[in-house]
């Protein structure tokens, strides 16, 4: 009996080891995967992913910046480099495309020459229908990149040595990603940003139908999309964000090149990702892509003006004395180097939090679909009784009012319903009136120029326009050329979430805009926002059923996608690529001279011999014009460099890509130009030795011939001290954050 009792004993403490040991392998488990980001047990069929990165800096000085409109703005310097990031995602069947760059808009132009150099690499593997290119709206790169004579006037023409940059840089991109390719997983997640984001317009957005309104706690959209890449052992190779804000934290009166808000909340995520690269280094890629950001900014102290501290007029957002251009929105910052740091570091630290949390694992086909459609002549039946229709492209008085953003130099102002007598008869005289079926068409817009009625020397807007969609499982990319309000994208995003939910392949789907996507057409706002006019009603070219047209054409794509039939939707009619009156403004760069008794790459003012952290280093070096330099993709104008006493050697701890670095280059008389390289010295820089060095091209005459030579020069080296106090104005970040 004693010896049964004992047999049970024994059984009993066996059967509990062997729960105890069970417990203690799934705590170990959960403790060692709770390490890496969440990633649940993988459910799906593993996509074939591809992720790249690439420079698409272009020429860093004297060319136009593209966004503001003005041509006082143009380049001397950079604050950021600019970057093109690709994603490739294949089913087994099917391929899809993902391109987030940083520039203002794709263009048309620039669309069919990544394509046309795509199609003389790949063949017929990546073409107009998978591949889609959206820009982040940086009003901070280089403009020159268009073909329709409105865009080439502000930006001193078609600009080669502007194109080949964005085009090489979005072509090697697309290049890494493909060479990179490996079977993965796809994770989404989605949240909400607050405090990074203010509507511009309100004005215009209470047109909208009440009822259309209290759906929506705000009238700007919150949500953050993530999707994170991840190979089959559940590493992280790469993440895609859209949240809706124009990445106009630096404003108009910036001229170094810069990735703004968007552009550095990649960097802080990358500089996560890949610790110990430099900018644009490591296989990690974080993009971070536009969406409905038509009437969203990141200024969000709002508008004031600027020459008494009053609030602006709501209806118009001008000012009494200075009118427009004295209205201006101010973002959270002390200043906009300040304003997009905070954005971009909010941006980041949503997308971080989304992307380290995502645990709903996206499955099932890739899937795409891609229409040309002729903008000027779209007819859509809204009832039994009635049609409307778009048309020929034309912008209103208001467009040239601007935005709280960046205000216009003349007397007009938003919400204009009427014409000016002086400025129309100014327009008559130079490009001639609108006619009577524009100005009808268009109404109640008054009409400042009729472009789709202007062809000389080549059309001031495009009639044919890019409609597309791609799919990744239930997570759908609708692609927009332009830039949606607020309550056009959630109404875009609604109607093509109903098409695709009638199927039960997307049942759960998760419908995101990218914005800025293959050509740009301005802005594009509902019927009623159009109504009242201000900027963005105005800038909506093709009438005030614009809206409604592009909700026609994207309900068939998603219904050709959701039913397996997009073979059966017509291809549309082909954009033009022109090849004759293309037209250059930009005079090649002068011949460089320096001042006497010194070389290129002398310094005119010297560094100090001691710093501290959140001192800022300045050094002046007599300089050569950047264009010299040709294409300066991967290169760099600046190092700052610390002296490694186990190596003696000299180590590269931040370039021009550096958030903490500014190289400005300032044109001087007689072209003897300067450079000025700017080090903000972070919190987290260790003590030691350092120097700063510049690099450049000058050009000379040698006899009749032009001739460009490499110069550098460097800085004397001065040392890094702990600082006895952290200061809270420099705008540095911390690495660990």
């Amino acid at each position: 009996m004693a010896a049964r009792r004992c047999s049970a004993l024994q059984v009993a403490l066996i059967v509990l080891l062997v729960i105890m040991t069970a417990v203690c392998v799934a705590l170990i488990v959960v403790l060692t995967t709770g390490k890496k980001d969440a990633a649940p047990g993988p459910q799906g069929t593993p996509y074939l992913i591809g992720v790249g990165r690439s420079d698409c800096t272009g020429p860093p000085a004297e060319i136009p910046l593209m966004g503001y409109a003005n041509p006082q703005q143009t380049a001397a310097g950079i604050h950021t480099r600019l970057y093109s990031r690709a994603f490739i995602i294949d089913d087994g069947s099917r391929r899809v495309v993902f391109v987030t760059a940083d520039v203002g808009m794709v263009s048309q132009r620039l669309r069919l020459e990544v394509l046309q150099a795509l199609k003389e690499k790949y063949g017929d593997l990546y073409r107009h229908d998978n591949v889609v290119l959206s820009g982040t709206h940086t009003h901070c790169g280089p403009a020159g990149y268009f073909q329709y004579t409105l865009f080439m006037l502000t930006s001193k023409g078609y600009i080669k040595a502007a194109v080949e940059p964005l085009v090489n840089g979005i072509v090697k991109s697309i290049d890494i990603a493909h060479s990179n390719m490996k079977p993965g997983r796809i994770y989404r997640n989605r949240g909400e940003l607050d405090d990074s984001s203010l509507n511009r317009s309100p004005h215009s957005y209470m047109n909208n139908p009440k009822d259309e309104r209290k759906r929506y706690e705000s009238n700007t959209d919150k949500d953050v999309l993530v999707l994170k890449f991840t190979d089959l052992d559940g590493d992280g190779i790469g993440m895609i964000s859209w949240f809706a804000v124009h990445a106009v934290s630096m404003n108009y009166t910036n001229r170094m090149v810069s990735s703004d808000n968007m552009g550095y909340a990649s960097y802080l995520l990358e500089e996560d990702k890949n610790p110990g690269e430099l900018p644009g280094q490591g296989g990690f890629v974080a993009g971070f892509s536009s969406s409905n950001l038509g009437d969203v900014t990141p200024n969000t102290r709002g508008p004031y003006c600027v020459n008494t501290g009053l609030p602006c007029d709501y209806l118009n957002s001008s000012c009494p004395v200075g009118g427009t251009k004295m209205c201006q929105a101010f973002g959270p910052g002390k200043d906009m180097f300040d304003s997009t740091r905070i954005i971009g570091h909010n941006i980041y630290l949503k997308a971080k939090e989304l992307y380290a949390n995502a645990v709903e694992e996206v499955t099932g086909p890739v899937r795409f679909a891609h229409q040309w459609v002729n903008m000027t002549a779209v007819t859509v039946k809204v009832n039994d009784t009635h049609t409307v229709s778009t048309c020929k492209p034309a912008l209103g008085h208001s467009f040239a009012a601007g935005t709280i953003d960046g205000g216009g130099d003349l007397n007009f102002t938003q919400g204009a319903v009427e014409g000016d007598p002086f400025w129309d008869g100014i327009r008559d005289a130079l490009v001639g009136p609108p006619s009577n079926q524009t100005k009808e068409c268009h109404h109640p817009k008054p009409i400042l120029f009729s472009t789709g009625e202007m062809n000389w020397p080549l059309p001031w807007h495009p009639q044919i326009v890019d409609v597309q969609i791609i799919t990744v499982g239930s997570v759908a990319v609708v692609a927009v050329p332009g830039e949606m309000t607020t309550m056009s994208g959630r109404r875009l995003r609604e109607a093509v979430k109903k098409e695709l939910t009638s199927v039960s392949t997307f049942r759960n789907s998760e419908v995101v805009i990218a914005g800025l996507s293959n050509v740009y057409t301005h802005y594009i706002t509902t019927y009623e926002e159009y109504q009242v006019q201000r900027y963005e009603g105005a800038s909506t070219i093709y009438g005030p059923h614009t809206l409604t047209a592009y909700l026609h054409k994207y309900r068939e794509l998603a219904k050709a996608i959701a039913q397996d039939k997009v073979s059966e939707l017509p291809v549309g009619p082909e954009p033009p690529f022109f090849t004759s009156n293309l037209f250059n403004l930009m005079a090649p760069a002068a011949v460089d001279r320096k001042p006497v008794n010194s070389s290129f790459g002398d310094v005119l003012e010297q560094v100090l011999p001691v710093y501290r952290q959140g001192d800022i280093v300045s050094v002046t070096f007599v300089a050569g014009n950047p264009r010299h330099s040709g294409d300066i993709r991967d290169q760099t104008f600046v190092t700052v460099e610390i002296y490694d006493n186990r190596t003696e050697n000299w180590e590269v701890v931040y370039n021009d890509a550096s958030w903490e670095t500014r190289f400005h280059w300032l044109k001087g008389s007689n072209r003897q130009n300067n450079a000025t390289v700017e080090w903000f010295i972070p919190s987290s820089a260790p003590a030691g030795s350092y120097r700063i060095r510049h690099f450049g091209h000058y050009k000379e005459l040698k006899g009749l011939s032009p001739v460009i030579t490499p110069y550098e020069g460097s800085s004397d080296v001065f040392s890094v001290g702990s600082s006895y106090y952290h200061s809270h104005d420099q705008p540095v970040h911390n690495h660990n954050s």
